[in-house]
């Protein structure tokens, strides 16, 4: 029979890459994890795994495994759930990754909307290029993100559910000129950036390219507090979603002259049936929350 656990594993395997990444992850050390996929080969009779030089990689048979692997886990915690919930409200556990800016915005009031005792929703703190891979790894039940983030497009393997529509602004300090912002005019201000191969660095990067201008860089943050905090005090300006930008700071928000924008959604992994608890968190999220007036509510179907 096979062993949940170790197919785990060899699911964390295609995600992950490495065995020591995957020990690191399941805070065992590599040789169990080695020995415990050996196991899962003598189980299955297939070689699962082959080694190429100093590394170990998924043969045919086990990339087929570690995918249908997936698969097989969410079903059983479909089960699972089910038959803690036989007769009663949703219970049990739902991971909920959601983007800096949608925890306070989108995530948060929809958790505070569920009112089923027995159902604990965990939020995750995950920036698109994170939460992806998360869901689609298992690590995580359901993800807001954003559908347009062209370096991880969403595939056929995913059911989206769109929630709302979001401008990019340019957050300048309080004293800057009002009106539509021609990004080319701020080729010489100093820039704050999200971290490298965030979602908003490698946007920012290319709209100022598109501009005609390579952004003279001076801070990055992964917060976007410590973005607005920088610019009202005057040391640089920042591309930011609407969403991002907190009334608390005294900044000042221009829409683009080319507009930007960016849809938010939720998204589940397709294949497999919803848990009861999933299907009652994408409906809180579905509710309209109170946004700022410049962030467009979608329609859900």
């Amino acid at each position: 029979m096979l062993n949940p656990w170790r197919l785990r594993l060899l699911s964390r395997l295609d995600t992950l890459g490495t065995v020591r990444a995957v020990a690191q992850d399941a805070n065992l050390s590599a040789s169990s994890v080695s020995q415990q996929l050996a196991v899962l080969e003598a189980e299955t009779r297939t070689q699962l795994l082959e080694r190429t030089g100093r590394r170990i990689r998924l043969t045919p048979a086990g990339l087929m495994l570690a995918r249908r692997a997936r698969v097989i886990l969410d079903h059983m915690e479909t089960v699972e759930a089910e038959l803690r919930s036989l007769g009663e409200e949703p219970a049990g556990l739902v991971r909920l990754g959601a983007f800096q800016s949608a925890i306070h915005t989108l995530a948060v009031p929809a958790v505070t909307r569920l009112t089923h005792p027995d159902l604990e929703v965990q939020l995750l703190e995950l920036e698109p290029h994170e939460s992806i891979p998360a869901l689609r790894g298992g690590d995580a039940d359901v993800i807001i993100t954003t559908t347009d983030f062209v370096e991880l497009p969403l595939g056929p393997d995913l059911d989206i559910v769109p929630l709302v529509t979001d401008p990019i602004v340019l957050v300048t300090p309080p004293d800057a000129p009002r009106g539509p912002a021609v990004l080319s005019a701020y080729a010489d201000a100093p820039w704050a950036l999200d971290m490298p191969q965030s979602y908003m660095a490698n946007l920012t990067l290319r709209l100022c390219r598109e501009s005609g201008f390579e952004p003279r860089v001076v801070c990055r943050f992964s917060n976007y507090l410590m973005t607005l905090q920088h610019v009202e005090a005057g040391l640089s300006i920042a591309l930011l979603p609407g969403l991002a930008v907190d009334r608390r700071y005294r900044v000042a928000t221009r829409e683009l002259s080319t507009p930007v924008t960016r849809t938010i959604a939720a998204v589940v992994r397709r294949g497999t049936p919803l848990r009861a608890g999933v299907h009652v968190v994408l409906d809180a999220l579905r509710q309209p929350p109170e946004l700022p007036e410049w962030v467009t509510l979608r329609s859900s179907p």
